[in-house]
């Protein structure tokens, strides 16, 4: 069983590093399911 089976994942990425999608799209193959992906802007 890896690290992520079966977790639930809220990823917060930020717009001047690394956007949520690219994050989501990392985690497709881990086993965790996304339940939120966003990309904000910290000021």
């Amino acid at each position: 069983m890896a690290r992520f089976d079966d977790k639930k994942v809220i990823i917060i990425g930020d717009r001047d590093g690394i956007p949520g999608p690219a994050i989501e799209e990392c985690l497709k193959t881990t086993g965790a399911e996304v339940v939120f992906s966003s990309t904000e802007c910290f000021v």
